[in-house]
């Protein structure tokens, strides 16, 4: 553009992370798609879809762009575009804002970011990358900041050397032990609750007792391949299903609109409770000799996925923070959250302040792309300090990996291992029968399941066993499977396999930019403002630099709810 003063230098900003760029080497980078050298610490950053979103050509109405042209657009008219702008552009004033627009849409042929940036008329422009993002995406910021953290992720947790590494013996392989499945129900007289539960009983058992639970809107069944690999390697398994959170009592009910009605505040205490109360049961069961053996209700591993995740952290000393629930709650848009924040959201109604619900006889605990964001605050997860696993997905939208997983496994104060899954979705750790079940088939982006998701199953077979047999005699014999190194020879072209014990001091940075960042953007509000205004604002320029993206949300009916939701709102 001719502008002698155009913008000459980006300062591209990320919570405390600010990065200065020239606008050339952008520039060049929006044409080519090549990335200059002063642009090499933001290379994780720059994909094609980046690329895209810089030179994609916004089509404004031609009155609309004339009246802004000729000065006739009121000020009232351009109030929610300027306040979206300047929450982009925090240190823009409007003269330049309007300026820069002004410049930009000269050339009659739409506008892009690359056009607006470089006919900014000052020499520097900051940009609040996360805000500038959130106003193409207003649904589930957590998951576009999960998958711009992605690349860094899986670039700085790659072992440094070339890798050697060569098993001892395949952990994914089945066992040598014969096992017995059975089914029993349990009656809870005291809560009015009946709990089914698979068993899975192999012939010669040792080592702990393991307890499966599965996420909302499932069944006992979601993780049967593991519950037969582990029995199968001499474990018993119990998979049990929790009556107020599973897929038939959702089938049964008419969906509220109210997407905060989805989850009984109280069912966030019964799903421990479930597990507290089958342990109870067992512990009788043992005294009457109705198993080949006596089951170790003593010392026992808990595996749980989404809302299982949850239940399982919590069994493992996990403090609900209440208050911090409900702090969140109210401070978020609805368009900010993400699935699981709404199912968190059901937390905000129970009394309590704080709120343990801990069993002793829980001595490890996985959890797959748990549920964690909100309700263990800042400091809940401090009080978990038993050996703990936790798996992530880098496509998962429904429980986003940076609130969900990342930023809560640095809080763990004992032994822990957090997995990385570059390329997985939510429902990516599910058994192969569930890719033609509601959960598989109703969703809004495609769920990598089934034959496609085989590598991943195949990691949480051998993770999960390697965890678990982490005692006297076998610890050493299954350690190489907990390894940055093992993790890498098991990834394929499309599915990048990442290990660590501690999060790597060069990641902090960006882990802790996005996140903070993300805290100011969806708490942000307008005092001043009532609430007709702040309408406007949210919804009258969402596709400013992007089409907003659609997102996979929660399994089973998850997608029903959703999408009317998104479609009450918008």
């Amino acid at each position: 553009m001719g502008n002698a003063q155009a913008a000459e230098r980006v300062n591209l900003r990320m919570g405390p992370f600010q990065q200065e760029i020239p606008v050339q080497a952008l520039a060049h980078y929006a044409e080519t798609g090549d990335v200059p050298p002063s642009l090499d610490l933001l290379k994780p950053l720059l994909t094609p879809k980046v690329q895209a979103l810089l030179t994609r050509r916004l089509a404004l109405d031609e009155e609309v762009v004339n009246r802004l042209i000729r000065g006739s657009l009121g000020t009232r008219e351009l109030e929610p575009l300027m306040e979206q702008l300047q929450t982009a552009l925090p240190e823009a004033d409007s003269v330049a804002l309007m300026a820069a627009l002004y410049l930009a849409f000269q050339d009659g042929d739409g506008l892009s970011a690359i056009d607006f940036i470089q006919a900014y008329p000052e020499e520097t422009l900051t940009i609040d990358a996360t805000a500038t993002m959130a106003l193409g995406v207003q649904l589930n910021l957590s998951y576009l900041h999960s998958q711009l953290l992605a690349p860094i992720l899986e670039q700085t947790l790659k072992p440094e050397f070339p890798n050697s590494f060569r098993p001892p013996f395949d952990p994914t392989a089945s066992g040598n032990n014969s096992f017995q499945e059975r089914t029993l129900i349990f009656r809870d007289h005291q809560r009015d609750r009946s709990i089914m539960a698979d068993f899975y009983l192999p012939n010669t058992s040792s080592g702990p007792l393991v307890v499966l639970s599965h996420g909302y809107a499932s069944n006992r069944q979601f993780l049967t391949y593991l519950a037969r690999h582990l029995a199968s390697h001499g474990l018993t398994v119990v998979a049990l299903e929790h009556p107020g959170s599973n897929l038939e009592i959702l089938s049964d009910t008419e969906f509220p609109l109210n997407p905060g009605k989805l989850l009984s505040p109280q069912e966030l205490v019964h799903r421990p409770q479930d597990i507290r109360f089958l342990l109870d049961e067992l512990s009788q069961f043992n005294n009457n000799s109705q198993f080949f053996q006596p089951l170790n209700t003593e010392n026992v591993t808990v595996i749980g996925h989404s809302l299982g995740g949850y239940t399982a952290l919590a069994l493992a000393g996990g403090e609900l923070d209440l208050k911090a629930v409900r702090r969140f709650c109210r401070q978020v848009k609805p368009l900010g959250r993400s699935p699981a924040d709404w199912l968190q959201c059901a937390a905000a109604k129970l009394s309590h302040s704080t709120l343990s619900l801990r069993d002793s006889r829980i001595t490890r605990a996985i959890a797959l792309n748990p549920m964690t964001s909100q309700l263990f605050g800042e400091d809940g997860l401090k009080q978990v300090k038993i050996p703990t696993l936790i798996f992530s997905s880098s496509k998962d939208a429904v429980t986003p990996a940076l609130t969900n997983q990342l930023q809560p496994f640095t809080e763990l104060s004992g032994e822990k291992y957090l997995l990385a899954a570059i390329g997985a979705t939510h429902l990516s750790v599910t058994d192969i029968r569930n890719v033609n079940s509601p959960m598989g088939k109703n969703s809004l982006i495609p769920e990598l399941m089934g034959q496609k998701a085989k590598p991943v199953r195949d990691w949480i077979r051998a993770a999960t066993l390697a965890f678990i047999k982490q005692e006297p005699p076998q610890a050493r014999q299954y350690e190489p499977f907990l390894t940055p190194e093992y993790a890498q020879l098991i990834s394929t072209p499309k599915l990048s396999f990442r290990l660590t014990q501690e999060m790597p001091r060069r990641l902090m940075p960006w882990l802790q930019g996005i996140n903070w960042s993300r805290k100011q953007l969806l708490a942000r509000e307008n005092p001043g403002r009532d609430r007709s205004s702040q309408a406007q604002i949210e919804f009258n320029f969402p596709n400013l630099w992007t089409k907003p993206a659609t997102h996979q949300y929660c399994q089973g009916q998850l997608q029903e709810i959703f999408t009317d939701l998104s479609r009450r709102l918008g």
